[in-house]
């Protein structure tokens, strides 16, 4: 068993991941890995939720808006990126603390990515052409009859995830959850898993009190500055979609603000699903004692 010990927490979003993890990092004296892809993006701030500047002084952060919306990044390049700064980080820390809701980037760096064959790139260009004629429902429906078992992990909301899916079930004639394999990747440290749960009406509660904060720290106004954008892919994102559709006029500002957090407690379910699925993950209550987790976590460090 490696002497490294990377702390993974993870568990929906607005449940009070960020706290657990500084308190954790000032515990073990440690730094603080981030795999939230919408806080990479340096442009997006209020709308992801990004930690305060104090809580980013409260410990030291990394991934934390690293890059631009008009960089192409992605999940691998982030598995490598993040795999690099662990290395350096182990050299001098036992103990290093991982954060983020976002599974697949977790999973990237805990087990390592899957690989998929090489698909006809016409594929996915007329998978985007029906994403703009039919809309991300078409998409959502298609995938739920060509793999049902992904399409219950996947975030149904995002349709790049979705497009990736459909393409590798389309140019292979197979799922795409039959590409996930099943043995992960050797790493130089050892995974502890750490899940925040509650009700899930304290959950929704939560998130619908977070976008009302957001909105009165300035969500319209940051919206709005990258509304010119709006077709990257960094910006299909829950929190600024809903606002763009009011910015074309086609959603009033209470129904955006509503959608918002409609959309937002979806992806927490779907949250949820996602990190179940690892019996290895280690639950507690969003409001237990730092020192019942801590004495936790010590128990599994050698």
């Amino acid at each position: 068993m490696s002497e490294n010990y990377l702390i993974s927490i993870v568990g929906a979003t607005a449940i009070g991941k960020t706290a657990l993890s500084i308190k954790l990092a000032q515990y073990f004296n440690t730094e603080i890995i981030s795999c939230d892809s919408r806080q990479f993006f340096k442009e997006m701030t209020i709308g992801t939720a990004v930690p305060s500047e104090e809580e980013l002084n409260a410990a030291t952060h990394h991934f934390i808006q690293h890059i631009s919306i008009f960089d192409a990044y992605n999940v691998g390049q982030f598995e490598k990126d993040a795999i690099a700064k662990l290395d350096a980080l182990f050299q001098k820390h036992k103990v290093v603390i991982m954060v983020g809701g976002s599974g697949l980037y977790v999973d990237a760096v805990l087990k390592g990515l899957d690989e998929f064959p090489n698909v006809d790139p016409q594929i996915r260009e007329y998978l985007n052409q029906e994403l703009e004629e039919k809309g991300i429902v078409s998409l959502q429906e298609k995938l739920q009859k060509l793999d049902p078992v992904y399409y219950e992990k996947v975030a149904l909301e995002n349709p790049h995830r979705l497009i990736r899916a459909l393409e590798i079930c389309i140019g292979s004639g197979q799922p795409y959850s039959s590409f996930l394999k099943a043995e992960n990747t050797k790493r130089n440290f050892t995974s502890i898993k750490i899940g925040l749960t509650a009700d899930r009406e304290i959950i929704y509660d939560r998130i619908n009190r977070r976008v009302d904060i957001m909105m009165q720290e300035g969500l319209l106004e940051e919206a709005q500055q990258l509304y010119p954008h709006k077709t990257l892919n960094a910006l299909q994102t829950v929190g600024y979609r809903e606002l763009f559709s009011y910015f074309d006029g086609d959603f009033t500002l209470d129904f955006a603000v509503s959608e918002i957090k409609k959309n937002t407690r979806r992806f927490a379910k779907r949250q949820g699903t996602w990190f179940r699925r690892d019996a290895q993950t280690i639950w507690f209550d969003y409001e237990t004692e730092i020192e019942t987790v801590v004495e936790k976590v010590d128990s599994l460090i050698c």
